[in-house]
């Protein structure tokens, strides 16, 4: 398990807007925990900013296929996300999950690197 690392997201308009966000856990999770909270602060973010069509992208395949129900959700912390996470994507027109490779997410993975060492002075 890792405690207080820096996660972050970025929320795209399809006009080439970005609008990154970063922060840290004050728990200690694991990896999955930790790309699902991602997930939700993503989304929480698109649902402020009011969008109604989301495309979520994530690099953590685990995730992106229980969230597109093609992969069955069996530990209890996660099935506590995912519930979280289904509800959530009720508030959207349509939302859709899609896996990438960690390399093509590097944008996010820098954010989160940033939340953490500035957050750790």
């Amino acid at each position: 398990m890792a405690l207080e690392n820096g996660i972050g997201a970025v929320l795209a308009s399809p006009e080439d807007q970005y609008f990154p966000f970063s922060f840290r856990l004050g728990f200690d999770y694991t990896n999955n925990m930790a790309e699902y909270e991602v997930c939700a602060m993503g989304i929480t973010m698109a649902i402020e900013h009011q969008v109604k069509w989301l495309k979520v992208f994530g690099n953590l395949a685990l995730v992106i296929y229980q969230l597109r129900g093609e992969w069955e959700t069996r530990k209890p912390k996660l099935i506590l996300y995912h519930s979280h996470m289904t509800a959530m994507g009720e508030q959207f027109d349509e939302i859709s999950f899609h896996y990438v490779p960690r390399d093509e997410t590097q944008m996010a993975d820098t954010l989160a690197t940033l939340s953490s060492m500035l957050q750790a002075n």
